[in-house]
């Protein structure tokens, strides 16, 4: 009795076993592979007990060759190697540092003007790197310690630096949207262009969080001092820059409009960035001074992260090049911008292949761990119990979508967002899939709410690099000389609830507005104005129409005046084209007539053959065809007429 109970309940009993084993510390991919293997063990015996609710048997085994081989030559996670590498070139090239230092001078006026630059370079950083890791540990190097020599808040700096670093997780080129993508089965490019406008959203979020902070508490972060401002003021020179960009762009929309057409959107604004671009170099190697210090330090620093966020994300986006080889771009332009700016060296491409090698081996263990684990899994129809779990949720699909984020939320204290995307998606998708959920709208959901194992105290691993990096002791500030207290992990952790709140409240408006995520499908088609039109075939108007060689009827194209290929004849009661009569030998037979009702008719005599219907008119043969020369029309003779 005890081990039928266990056969008919494999499934509940085999995750409750996984979730132990991660419970208890064992790496995931080494307790997916574990537990898969047992089970399958175990139910591979339990299977006449399971009422047919299990399907396992030893030959299964011999397909995990098959799918490991599939997760090793999946072309889509090779993303993944190409954008971490181009994100830590980024990095150790000191593309962070020139970005926060001159946003910062940008908004240093400004209350909150560091929190805003940080903000806005983890955005950008985002958009080029898509490594959290990456983000948080640069700008908290670099930030962290500008924003406590001007007295900010260390909650506020500590939670502003971890929260600007998760917008790697949702912004494009994202490492969990190409894993969503992969496991939800849908286009990579399909799933960045549907999370673009909610991490836009979420980064202006956080930017209305410090606005409101600077306002109702202006001492929790000051502007910056005058003699912090090294670049000048500048900003009415740094707009006529700008204006001068538009311009020129406009000018070379025109002018390109006649020959390029829609392309020329493109090719204007390349001409007006490269113009200003060319300008700003030149003015300040002549040191002509025609633009500001600042101007020329914000037109310089921030064009080549925008250009390599194009190379990656605009060839994406308008079809150019699949994500994979968007990434392959961006990876060789981080090697170009590092060498630009004359960092590139063999210690840099050494990390950055060390690390991406790490990265890309734990992805791989924990994919082949996942396909071991869902065989079994899938074995014991556990995906139909999770679906009628699921699915049985009051509330419908509204039910739905709130208890998987509460799940996602309450799983994402202790699991990373690459573990909750090869462990909890794929039981998840049967379920949205039987609601008729677009998967596209339910990934983006799902990676804003992924989002917040990063910022989760105690284990959020945004907070673990940021405490990696931050003063764990008084230190004496390099510039000031001032003795800085340090950053306690207690301010770190109470600096991100606020923006964990706000990460709550995105996922709340994407299940609200789901047109936020919607747009990626384009605009509706509507079917009431299509019109369909066959194709004209050899110059005919279409199947029942007359040919362009004459004739009418079935002809279309070929027309009629062609005679009935010989051995064909048409079949009983088919009346033949004027002009084509049968081939000798093969007349129709005769229509049976209906008998009278009254009298029946007299059979024939046995001895003779019951007589066809022939024709009225004595049969011709087709006369021949002639080829015509090349080039020639083809010329049909009229048939031959009948003798009396």
């Amino acid at each position: 009795m005890m081990l039928e109970f266990i056969a008919q309940n494999l499934a509940p009993i085999m995750f409750a076993s996984l979730v132990v084993f991660m419970l208890l510390g064992y790496p995931v991919a080494f307790a997916l592979a574990a537990n898969g293997l047992f089970f399958f063990f175990i139910g591979v015996e339990l299977a006449p007990l399971s009422a047919g609710s299990i399907n396992l048997d030893w030959p299964l085994l011999g397909a995990l060759p098959e799918r490991f081989w599939g997760v090793m030559s999946n072309d889509t996670l090779l993303a993944i190697p190409f954008f971490t590498f181009m994100g830590i070139v980024l990095e150790r090239s000191g593309m962070a540092e020139d970005l926060l230092d001159t946003i910062g001078q940008l908004f240093g006026p400004v209350r909150g003007g560091l929190a805003y630059a940080v903000i806005i370079v983890g955005a950008l950083l985002a958009a080029t790197t898509g490594v959290v890791a990456a983000s948080v540990i640069a700008m908290g190097l670099i930030s962290l310690p500008i924003m406590l020599r001007y007295g900010y808040d260390r909650r506020v700096a500590s939670g502003v630096i971890a929260a600007s670093g998760t917008l790697a997780q949702i912004i494009p080129p994202s490492l969990v949207l190409i894993v969503l993508a992969d496991q939800l089965g849908k286009s990579v490019g399909d799933m960045y262009k549907a999370a673009l406008l909610p991490g836009l959203i979420l980064t202006g979020l956080y930017m209305l969080y410090v606005l409101l902070v600077s306002i109702f508490r202006p001492k929790l972060m000051p502007a910056l001092p005058l003699e912090a401002r090294t670049l000048g003021n500048g900003v009415t020179s740094l707009f006529v820059a700008l204006a001068v960009a538009v311009g020129c762009s406009w000018g070379a929309h025109k002018l390109l409009y006649a020959t390029q057409g829609a392309n020329a959107d493109i090719l204007g604004a390349t001409v007006g960035v490269v113009v200003i671009y060319i300008a700003a170099i030149i003015d300040r190697g002549l040191k002509t001074n025609l633009m500001s210090r600042l101007a020329q330090q914000v037109i310089i620093v921030l064009i080549p992260p925008l250009a390599l966020i194009f190379l990656v994300l605009g060839t994406i986006f308008l079809g150019i090049a699949t994500p994979t080889e968007g990434g392959a771009m961006g990876a060789v332009g981080a090697l170009l911008l590092a060498l630009m700016k004359g960092r590139l060296n063999f210690g840099v491409v050494s990390q950055a292949l060390t690390s991406t090698t790490r990265l890309s081996a734990f992805v791989m263990f924990i994919l082949l761990g996942a396909r071991v684990f869902s065989l079994t899994f899938y074995g014991v129809n556990g995906h139909i119990w999770v679906e009628h779990l699921l699915t049985s949720l009051p509330g419908g699909e509204t039910g739905f979508l709130v208890a998987v984020s509460l799940l996602v939320f309450l799983l994402a204290f202790f699991l990373d967002f690459f573990e909750l995307a090869f462990i909890i998606v794929p039981l998840l998708v049967p379920a949205a899939n039987a609601m008729g959920i677009d998967l596209i709208w339910f990934g983006i959901i799902l990676g804003v709410n992924m989002q917040t194992s990063f910022m989760h105290p105690p284990f959020g691993f945004a907070l673990f690099y940021l405490r990696s990096v931050a003063p764990k002791s008084a230190f004496i500030d390099k510039v000031t000389g001032i003795r800085t207290a340090p950053v306690t992990t207690g301010q770190i952790y109470w600096g991100a609830v606020p923006f964990v709140i706000i990460q709550v409240v995105m996922v709340a408006l994407v299940i609200a507005f789901p047109q936020m995520v919607m747009h990626y499908k384009g605009p509706a088609i509507d079917t009431t104005n299509v019109k369909i039109t066959l194709p004209t075939m050899m110059g005919g108007s279409g199947l029942g129409s007359g040919g362009a060689l004459g004739g009418g009827g079935l002809g279309g194209g070929l027309g009629g005046g062609l005679a009935q290929p010989p051995g064909l004849a048409p079949p009983p009661g088919l009346t033949p084209p004027p002009g084509l009569a049968p081939p000798p030998g093969l007349a129709p037979p005769a229509p049976t007539p209906a008998p009278d009702a009254a009298t029946a008719p007299a059979p024939e005599p046995a001895a003779e053959p019951v007589p066809a219907l022939e024709p009225a008119q004595e049969p011709v043969p087709p006369p021949a065809l002639s080829p015509a020369p090349v080039g020639q029309p083809l010329i049909l003779p009229a048939p031959a007429p009948a003798s009396p």
